[in-house]
């Protein structure tokens, strides 16, 4: 029973020169991850880059794929998103629609067009009934807003960084919070306080490759098997084992994206 990643970037240029060596390390077991990697999700934030998604997952049988419009590519949002993504996601190993979201840091793409793409991708994952992966960075008021005009809508919260609070209230709405190595860092206090509200049966680990490698190897190029660091830090703070952590997560990634 090995590792389950819900979220990373292996389509990333980062990977294009060592992807076949490093999918066989993650796959197999090291004094890394003991356990080794079973299952990744990549996840798409354009429509080219979902469809790359959908091709890994064509190539390597660990990898599965989500596919949508990060906020940031909000721009790239056009008449054809829609019809693109919909086929996309007829593919067997297309799990889910993400990411998606608000990201007020960067803003790439005005707000406005922002929430205007988020909408209708959520709108896209009502009419399909697909769960969503979202992105959320400093609109933490803005985001939970729009989900809430989506009931019917489920989804993961991909690397919390929200408050307890916050995170109780998408635990309350049936929804996952996902925590990446953001939660091993000292200078994020708030988030091992969130995970340690967060019920066993709607957590999720996560890398984020190649970003937010977990200590002890933050500022390297982040892999799958990096997240056996990140669930030993959730354990900790259930105080559980690492195994137990990633046999947890693992049933709960099965179950968020119905495989």
């Amino acid at each position: 029973m090995g590792l389950f990643d819900s979220h990373a970037h292996y389509d990333d240029p980062r990977f294009a020169g060592d992807l076949d060596q490093v999918v066989e390390h993650i796959s197999s077991q090291s004094e890394i991850c003991p356990c080794g990697v079973e299952y990744v999700v990549n996840i798409g934030c354009d429509v080219p880059t979902s469809r790359l998604c959908l091709e890994l997952a064509e190539k390597y049988p660990l990898f599965y794929a989500a596919v949508g419009i990060h906020p940031q590519d909000a721009a790239t949002f056009n008449e054809e998103s829609i019809p693109a993504l919909k086929e996309m996601l007829r593919h067997p190993k297309a799990v889910a629609i993400g990411e998606i979201g608000l990201d007020y840091k960067y803003e790439n793409s005005p707000r406005d067009l922002q929430k205007a793409v988020f909408r209708r991708l959520m709108d896209l994952a009502r009419e399909t009934g697909y769960p969503v992966c979202i992105h959320d960075r400093d609109a933490h008021g803005d985001v939970f807003d729009i989900i809430r005009e989506f009931p019917d809508v489920k989804g993961v919260m991909h690397s919390f960084s929200g408050s307890p609070e916050m995170a109780r209230q998408y635990v309350k709405m049936g929804w996952f919070i996902s925590f990446s190595g953001t939660v091993t860092f000292k200078n994020a206090a708030v988030v091992p306080e969130a995970a340690k509200v967060v019920p066993l049966d709607r957590l999720l680990v996560e890398t984020d490759a190649p970003y937010l490698a977990p200590v002890p190897y933050r500022g390297k190029r982040n892999k799958s098997s990096f997240a056996y660091a990140t669930a030993a830090r959730l354990a900790e703070l259930h105080g559980l084992t690492t195994d137990e952590m990633v046999e947890i997560t693992r049933q709960n990634a099965l179950n968020f994206f119905q495989m």
